[in-house]
């Protein structure tokens, strides 16, 4: 599968953006997808994850009632819906799918085997 993230942008404190991944391949709706996000200096961390059918999610304890995740399978599509962000959310936002257990959201990196090219997200004071 090929992923394809957009909607990255410079908002000012308090705004909003919403990401999209555009998922390739007949048969996107049984990957895991996740967002991650990598500002500078520092490693890349999860910031939400749903499972293959959408009917579980997981969030960073940073993102938690700001930001969610959804999909729509019938357009390959998963989004990362982002309020009440913060210059602390600059970063930038890769989205990521696999395969395997898809049943379960995915916390960790390295249980994506693809990602997508990176969109950056920059929130002004």
């Amino acid at each position: 599968v090929q992923l394809q993230a957009s909607g990255g942008g410079l908002v000012q404190a308090g705004g909003s953006l919403r990401l999209s991944c555009a998922a390739s391949g007949r048969t996107v709706s049984r990957y895991a997808m996740g967002w991650f996000r990598q500002a500078p200096g520092k490693e890349r961390e999860l910031v939400a994850a749903i499972s293959s059918g959408g009917s579980s999610t997981y969030y960073a304890d940073s993102v938690k009632g700001r930001f969610t995740i959804s999909r729509d399978n019938a357009k390959r599509m998963v989004y990362l819906q982002m309020n009440s962000l913060k210059p602390e959310d600059t970063a930038v936002y890769y989205c990521a799918a696999d395969y395997r257990l898809a049943q379960i959201p995915h916390r960790r990196a390295n249980e994506y085997e693809h990602w997508g090219q990176g969109t950056l997200v920059t929130v002004s004071s």
